[in-house]
């Protein structure tokens, strides 16, 4: 209750007295004003309220209030027991049960002083709880030395709820900077579940999820090649839009790596470049490195160029020091720099790339040419009295070291006539692909020049019926698509070299193009036609419930021409492809492709899959491959299920099965088989509470034919505050389809 309803003789006194202190406290914080930020904006105009049971003191100096008082200035309002309020200087001294609620903080002790007007002064053996993290905490004293700063002695720091959180850091000295978004502490101890687990005598936090400059919390893991190892990284916050990180790492079996991320954006160019150095490893007693760097740079609205450039010291780097699999099997790295120029209806472009090869002695590979350099022009225009019409025109000079090298011209014009209807579409086109070579032998030293030119016809067409259903009792619109696809080339005998051709494998963007290679080194012959069938269920949002395709290629003649050491394809006609997907319902789905070769009768690829996602935070997936060309024969089982209230369990294996290829028609090989047993695996636990998650993972991928490298992953997330030890996201969301981080809203997907 407030003195206008409580006091009987000082009720005038209360009134003239309230008058006194809102003119003045008014006129003093107009004058004392700061810039705030815009989170915590003062107002200029706010008045200063008092209010308690009982009210004693001089109108023109100060107010002693007794009993239910309740201060308030704008965003701040401070309760007491006792409380004197000096009105030139808009400052309060409280004791006895004080509260204080600033911009959605607040804060309790057992005396305080504060100056309303600029938000400084104390408070004694306080708690405090901040809004914008949900962090709290206690101490010996919080001194609000200005608006957005405190400095808290002796106390503790939690984002967990609750009077006993099950972590917290305990430090001599806190600075919280909510303007910078930033806290730091001297001499600091983290407990968990008040066991001491980590001490440093300096820490930064964030108190917000802005970026700051700092040291990262240390990650520590063990790798089956490496040992146990140990990163502490240090973060440069050097603009919003650029930032360097320098991770020096310590690997028990290796020695000490040194690190750095460099990353920058504008609004016209962009890059990252990152760099590992190991001097004197101490395994293989040679210095060991890797280098990234892409950069892609805007000059003009028509005018870019950038480059993207990867190198490694030895053949062994991706294998020794990679923790996943697309960079631990990576074994062409490369090194490509461009130009490029756009016009109104052409685009030019000059490059020149390379690659470095990092090889595997149980199986090599061939290095690709370098090209020194490409210059690219390609022009088209869509709909010119119904015509399109697009060109290529090439020039390109490859090296290598051993093989033979030259010079290759290339031009690629060709012409369409489009006709589409809602029911039906008719495409005939006609393109020509002419080509000259001039090229010499390093080993025989001889110089050679050829030349090709080919006419190609096509034509392209498509039926499309519809009509009204329903598939699983819901309303859809099924549609009948068939479509033809014709190519005519005629056949030349193309004895020039290859430069960056191979031949495609067959697939459903493949079946449908008019050359079966890719790259200009070699063009089919080509008297064939392919046929499909596509069929779709369409729910009434335009979502697609179910889709089939099939699709063959009929040859009207024998395909002579192939790359070197390759007999050519025989056959009247194709494998027959077919795919399919269909979601069941919201939770389940499937969706499979497949190749079946008609003559010998037997599957050559295949791949089927099934993900069941029944709830956010819940997936199964399983897949199966078959590849009998490449000896490939796995299945592939992952999933994300919650084990009880707080365990998440984590999982993938993909186990290639027993290989007897060899006896099979179709198989060739290629590759070195892989062999039974365990390809990939993961394997984890991960535990959710109100304001920390624990998760330990396994992880084993291959780095080379015959070789795997085991990791282990163990972090412990204080939310808000941060992550200790090894982080295996990467390796979940990788190995995972569907995987949702646990501690993130059920609606963002991941």
């Amino acid at each position: 209750m407030t003195w206008l309803f409580s006091f009987r003789s000082s009720q005038r006194f209360a009134t003239t007295l309230t008058a006194v202190v809102t003119a003045v406290s008014a006129s003093t914080f107009a004058s004392a004003q700061t810039p705030a930020k815009p989170a915590k904006v003062k107002d200029p105009e706010a008045e200063t309220r008092v209010s308690s049971e009982q009210m004693t003191g001089r109108p023109d100096r100060e107010i002693i209030l007794e009993r239910d008082v309740e201060i308030t200035r704008g965003e701040t309002t401070l309760n007491a027991d006792h409380a004197t309020y000096w009105i030139a200087e808009d400052e309060v001294e409280a004791s006895g049960n004080v509260r204080m609620s600033r911009f959605g903080d607040r804060y309790t002790g057992d005396k305080m002083r504060f100056k309303m007007d600029e938000g400084t002064g104390y408070v004694t053996n306080p708690t405090y709880h901040m809004q914008g993290n949900n962090a709290q905490g206690r101490a010996e004293r919080i001194d609000f030395e200005a608006e957005d700063r405190a400095l808290i002695t002796q106390g503790t720091y939690s984002t967990c709820e609750g009077p006993d959180p099950d972590w917290y850091l305990k430090s001599n000295t806190m600075h919280l900077d909510t303007g910078k978004d930033v806290g730091t502490a001297g001499t600091t101890v983290i407990y968990f579940k008040d066991v001491p687990i980590l001490g440093t005598p300096y820490m930064s936090f964030p108190l917000s999820d802005a970026r700051k400059s700092g040291i990262l919390v240390p990650t520590m893991g063990t790798t089956s090649t490496g040992g146990f190892e140990l990163m502490v990284p240090y973060y440069f916050n050097i603009a919003p839009n650029r930032d360097l990180t320098l991770f020096p790492k310590y690997i028990a079996r290796r020695g000490f790596q040194l690190g750095a991320d460099a990353r920058y954006l504008d609004r016209d160019y962009a890059g990252e470049t990152k760099i590992e150095f190991l001097p004197n490893d101490t395994q293989t007693k040679t210095n060991r490195y890797s280098i990234a760097s892409t950069h892609n740079q805007r000059l003009s609205p028509q005018a870019s160029f950038g480059w993207n450039v990867k190198a490694a010291s030895d053949d062994d780097y991706a294998i020794d020091f990679s923790r996943n699999l697309a960079t631990s099997t990576e074994r062409l790295l490369l090194r490509d720099l461009y130009f490029n120029y756009a016009g109104n209806f052409w685009n030019a472009t000059a490059r020149a790339s390379n690659y470095q090869v990092l090889q595997d002695v149980l199986a090599p590979i061939t290095r690709p040419y370098d090209r020194l350099p490409q210059l690219t022009l390609q022009a088209g225009r869509q709909d010119v009295n119904g015509f399109d019409w697009a060109t290529t025109v090439e020039a390109t000079r490859f090296w290598h070291p051993d093989l033979v090298r030259g010079e290759r011209y290339v031009l690629n014009p060709s012409i369409s006539y489009p006709i589409v209807r809602p029911s039906y579409f008719i495409t005939p086109k006609v393109s020509l692909n002419a080509a000259s070579y001039s090229v010499e032998n390093p080993l025989t030293r001889t110089n050679a020049s050829y030349s090709r030119t080919l006419p190609t016809f096509s034509l392209d067409s498509g039926l499309i019926f519809e009509r009204e259903t329903s598939i699983f009792g819901e309303a859809a619109t099924q549609t009948l698509e068939p479509r033809l696809f014709y190519v005519k080339t005629p056949y030349r005998n193309q004895a020039n070299p290859v430069f960056d051709s191979a031949e495609a494998d067959l697939s459903f963007a493949q079946i449908f193009s008019e050359n079966r290679f890719i790259g200009n080194d070699r063009i089919s012959n080509a008297n064939q036609l392919t046929t499909a069938l596509v069929s779709r269920y369409i729910e009434p949002s335009g979502a697609e419930r179910l889709r089939v395709a099939l699709a063959q290629r009929f040859y009207f003649e024998d395909q002579k021409v192939a790359l070197p050491g390759v007999v050519p394809q025989g056959g009247s006609k194709s494998d027959i492809l077919g795919s399919g997907t269909l979601r069941i319902s919201n939770a389940l789905s499937t969706e499979g492709n497949l190749q079946y070769s008609s003559t010998q009768k037997t599957v050559s690829r295949g791949n089927a899959s099934v993900s069941w996602r029944p709830e956010p935070k819940k997936v199964l997936n399983l897949a199966y491959r078959v590849d009998v060309p490449n000896a490939l024969r796995q299945v592939d089982v992952s999933g994300q299920w919650p084990l009880g209230d707080r365990w998440y369990g984590v999982g993938r294996m993909n186990y290639s099965l027993s290989n007897d290829y060899a006896n099979r028609p179709g198989y060739k090989q290629i590759n070195v088989p892989p062999k039974q047993g365990l390809s990939e695996g993961l394997l984890g636990l991960e535990y959710k509470a109100d304001c920390w998650i624990f998760r330990v993972v396994a992880q084993r991928i291959p780095t080379a034919t015959g070789k795997a490298t085991t990791s282990l992953f163990f972090q412990l997330e204080l939310s808000g505050l941060t992550k200790l030890g090894s982080d295996p996201m990467e390796a979940l969301r990788t190995n995972i389809p569907g995987y949702q981080v646990i501690n993130k809203p059920s609606n963002i997907n991941y």
